[in-house]
C-alpha cells in the first residue's frame, strides 16, 4: 500500500509546517525541538534528566536490534480499547473468582506481558479517545464532553494524530469499530489517518440504549411512539430517534463514506446492534490477515461496542454466575480476543506486534444491577474523577522485549501511549512542536520495568473543570474545580484509602498544601501560554455518501433548532 502522495500532502497541511513558508522554522528545527509538555514534567526533568538520557540511549540500542531482527521494521501495533470497563474486571483469575465471569484471553495477555497498575484515563470515552489519539488532554482541544445526539462537532482536522504520525513513517493503518469524536467529516477515523475505517457515528446511546427494543423494556422512558401517551405531546422533536440517526459507516482514507446495516424505512432494533458488533469482529479478524501480508508494519485500532449492552432480549439465555447484561458480552469479547491472538501466532507475527489491552474509564455505574459490574477496588466510575471512574485494567504484551508477567506501578495517563507509540514506531520526529503534549514518553517503563516510568503526576479534569491532582500516591479533590484553601482541603493517601473515604487533609495538607497549590498555578500558568481551543464544528454527516431521507430530516430538524435563538 503505498499512500506516500498523501502523506506527504498530510504532513504539510496537519503539522503546521506552514511555519516553514513564513521563513519561521526549517523542518530539521521542528524535527530537533523538544515536545513542549505540561509545567510539571519540567519539574521532574530538572531532577532526572542525566539519568534519562542515559536510559534513552540503551533504549534506542534495544529498538535499533529489534528492527535488524525485524527486516529493518518497527513492530506492529494491535490497540484494543474496551468500553466502561472498570479496574479488576480483567486480566486476572482471582478477580474473575469475585466477579462470577471469566476472561480467560485476556488474562493470558497479562501474564505473557506488563500489567500498568496505576493507568489513568479521562473520565468518559469521547476524552479518553482523544486523548490516546492526539496525546492531549481534551481540555485543550473543546473535546472533553461525550455527546449522545447529533452536535455537529468534533476533532479538529488540525490535531495530528498517532494514526497520521505513524502512517508518515510508513505504517498502514486501519481503524475497526467505535470512534466517537464527532460526527463531522474532519473529526472521522479516515479522515484523521486511518487508510481504512469502519464504525458508527455516535455511540452504545443510540445503538443499544435507545432504540426500539430498549424502549419497549424501558431501559429508556418516554421514548419510542409505543411507550407513553402522547396527548399533551406538541414538540415531535423533542424524541430522539435512534433510526433516523446515522449508524455505521465505511470509508477509506480521506474519501466519504457509505452507511451500512439499515435502509432507508428500516427501525433500527438490538438484533442490528448484534450484527454491526459481529461484523467488526469479522472485519478485525479480516484486515489482521491483510495487514500482515503486507511488506509495511501496520497500526491496527480495535474498540469494540461491547460489553456496553441493553435490552435482556439480547440473550436466550446467560452462562456466567454473575447473570449480568455486560458481564455476558465481556465474556464473549474476551473470546473474540482470543481469536485475535491466536490468528496472530497463526500468521507469524505474534512476536512483532506489540498488543495493548485496556479499558476507556470506569463502570456505566447507573446500570451497574443489570450490567453485573459495580466498584470494586476504586468508589465511583464513569463521569467521575474518583478513581473509579479514571483508574482502568491496563496490560501491554511484546514478546521478548517487555518482561512477561511483569506489574509497574509508576503512573501511566493513556496520552502516554501516543508518544510512547510513536517513538518505538519511529515516528517521535513527526509529533507537533507548536502545542502542549500531554503524553510522556513511557518507552523506558515498558522496556525497564517497574520504578523507571517518567510521570508520577496526573491532572484529572471532567469536560473543562479541573477536578483533582495526583502527585505520587496523593491525591487532591477539587469540588467543582475551586480551591480556595489547600490545608483545608480533601486530601487522600490511595495507598492506603483506594476508596477516597477518609480524608488525611492536614496529615498531608500541612506539609504538602502549598507544593500542590504552587503544582496547580503552574498549570495554570502554562494554559495561559498555551490556551484551550474549542472542537472543530460543521454540517453533521456531510460526507456520507448514501445518506437517507429520515437522517436528512434529522439533520434538518438539528439546524432550525440551532438557529432559532437568531429568529
Amino acid at each position: 500500500m503505498n499512500h506516500g502522495n498523501e502523506r506527504a500532502r498530510l504532513k504539510l497541511v496537519k503539522k503546521g509546517l506552514a511555519l516553514l513558508g513564513a521563513g519561521l522554522l526549517s523542518a530539521q528545527a521542528l524535527a530537533a525541538k523538544p515536545l513542549v509538555h505540561d509545567a510539571e514534567f519540567y519539574v521532574l526533568q530538572k531532577q532526572n534528566a542525566e539519568r534519562w538520557a542515559a536510559e534513552d540511549k540503551d533504549l534506542d540500542a534495544t529498538l535499533e536490534k529489534f528492527k535488524k531482527s525485524n527486516g529493518g521494521k518497527p513492530p506492529n501495533i494491535v490497540y484494543i480499547l474496551i468500553d466502561d470497563i472498570g479496574f479488576g474486571d480483567l486480566g486476572s483469575k482471582t478477580l474473575n473468582m469475585i466477579r462470577g465471569y471469566e476472561t480467560p484471553s485476556i488474562n493470558k495477555v497479562a501474564r505473557e506481558g506488563m500489567r500498568m497498575a496505576r493507568m489513568y484515563t479521562e473520565p468518559s470515552c469521547t476524552p479518553t479517545r482523544v486523548a490516546m489519539m492526539t496525546g492531549r488532554q481534551p481540555h485543550r482541544n473543546g473535546m472533553g464532553n461525550t455527546a449522545v445526539d447529533i452536535s455537529g462537532f468534533g476533532l479538529a482536522g488540525k490535531e495530528v494524530t498517532l494514526a497520521e504520525i505513524l502512517s508518515e513513517n510508513g505504517y498502514n493503518t486501519t481503524h475497526i469499530g467505535k470512534w466517537h469524536m464527532g460526527d463531522i467529516k474532519e473529526a472521522w477515523p479516515n479522515f484523521q489517518g486511518f487508510d481504512y475505517a469502519a464504525f458508527p457515528i455516535h455511540q452504545q446511546g443510540q445503538l443499544t440504549i435507545y432504540h426500539d427494543d430498549a424502549a419497549n423494556e424501558e431501559i429508556s422512558v418516554g421514548i419510542g411512539d409505543n411507550n407513553y401517551d402522547d396527548r399533551y405531546t406538541m414538540d415531535r422533536w423533542l424524541r430522539t430517534d435512534a433510526s433516523a440517526m446515522a449508524l455505521g459507516v465505511e470509508g477509506t482514507r480521506n474519501k466519504p463514506v457509505k452507511e451500512v446495516g439499515i435502509k432507508p424505512g428500516e427501525r433500527w432494533t438490538e438484533k442490528k446492534y448484534e450484527e454491526m458488533n459481529y461484523r467488526y469482529q469479522e472485519q478485525a479478524m479480516d484486515h489482521l490477515r491483510k495487514l500482515a501480508k503486507e511488506d509495511e508494519p501496520f497500526f491496527l485500532n480495535y474498540w469494540p461496542l461491547y460489553p456496553l449492552t441493553g435490552p435482556r432480549t439480547a440473550y436466550d439465555e446467560y452462562t456466567t454466575p454473575n447473570g449480568g447484561n455486560y458481564v455476558e458480552k465481556m465474556k464473549l469479547v474476551d473470546k473474540w480476543i482470543g481469536d485475535m491472538m491466536e490468528e496472530m501466532e497463526t500468521l507469524g507475527i505474534a512476536d512483532n506486534t506489540i498488543v495493548i489491552i485496556m479499558g476507556d474509564n470506569g463502570h456505566f455505574t447507573k446500570y451497574s444491577p443489570q450490567s453485573g459490574y459495580s466498584p470494586m477496588v476504586f468508589r465511583g466510575g464513569k463521569g467521575a474523577t474518583t478513581e473509579g471512574g479514571v483508574r482502568v485494567d491496563a496490560f501491554v504484551r511484546w514478546p521478548g522485549i517487555i518482561e512477561a508477567d511483569s506489574v509497574v506501578g509508576d503512573i501511566v495517563h493513556v496520552a502516554d501511549l501516543y508518544t510512547t507509540l510513536a517513538r518505538i514506531g519511529g515516528a517521535y520526529d513527526d509529533i507537533p512542536r507548536d502545542r502542549i503534549i500531554d503524553g510522556l514518553d513511557q518507552t523506558s517503563l515498558w522496556l525497564n520495568g517497574d520504578t523507571y516510568g517518567r510521570r508520577d503526576y496526573v491532572f484529572l479534569y471532567n469536560i473543562n473543570a479541573l477536578e483533582a491532582v495526583v502527585k505520587e500516591q496523593y491525591k487532591l479533590a477539587i469540588p467543582g474545580g475551586k480551591m480556595d484553601n489547600a490545608i483545608l482541603a480533601d486530601f487522600y493517601d490511595l495507598f492506603r484509602d483506594t476508596r477516597e473515604e477518609k480524608p488525611v487533609s492536614t496529615e498531608i495538607g500541612a506539609w504538602g498544601g502549598a507544593k500542590f497549590v504552587r503544582m496547580l498555578q503552574r498549570h495554570m500558568m502554562r494554559k495561559q501560554k498555551y490556551p484551550s481551543e474549542g472542537p472543530a464544528t460543521g454540517m453533521p454527516y456531510d460526507g456520507i455518501s448514501n445518506q437517507r431521507p429520515e437522517t436528512k430530516a434529522a439533520v434538518q430538524e438539528f439546524l432550525f433548532m440551532m438557529q432559532t435563538p437568531k429568529m
